[in-house]
């Protein structure tokens, strides 16, 4: 879902930011967009407030070792989901982690916000083997907190209750 398009309404619509949206982001949009993981009810979007251009290699290289398709990802600004016509948010997930100083950029509106920190696997220096274990763990802590969220009974909860376990989720 690289671009912006609008999908039926009763798919939940799930925004992930970060700073960049290069690493974190764009694997949480795509393994939310995976049919097996929450592609039938939920449709994905990710975005940065400094957008770095382009998508991190390693960040594709996860996403396709978990056959997660990467087509049509790419680093885009926050501000194409703040103009008109862009698609209309239920959630709206903050990933950014907090070790290196990062500051994660803020959302207004109504959507439902919580904040699920991974801390950034694009920092990470060292051998390739350091650089794809820092990715997997980034990318195994997303899935984990979708497949939470994916498990929740939505449709039965009142708006208290899903903000309590969006952050409860964002805690684990």
């Amino acid at each position: 879902m690289g671009e912006l398009e609008e999908v039926p309404q009763q798919r939940k619509q799930v925004l992930f930011l970060c700073t960049g949206n290069s690493a974190r982001s764009i694997m949480a949009e795509a393994a939310l967009n995976h049919p097996a993981i929450g592609g039938a009810r939920f449709a994905g979007f990710s975005a940065g407030s400094q957008p770095t251009g382009r998508v991190n290699p390693y960040a594709l290289e996860t996403l396709q070792r978990h056959g997660i398709s990467t087509a049509g990802l790419r680093s885009k600004s926050w501000d194409e989901f703040a103009a008109a016509g862009a698609p209309k948010m239920d959630f709206v997930l903050t990933v950014c982690g907090n070790a290196a100083g990062e500051t994660c950029p803020l959302w207004l509106g109504q959507p439902t916000t919580a904040h699920w920190g991974v801390e950034d696997p694009a920092a990470v220096t060292g051998s390739p083997e350091e650089i794809h274990a820092a990715f997997e763990k980034a990318f195994r802590m997303l899935v984990g907190r979708i497949e939470a969220m994916v498990a929740l009974p939505l449709e039965a909860m009142d708006r208290p209750a899903v903000e309590s376990e969006m952050r409860a989720i964002g805690a684990r």
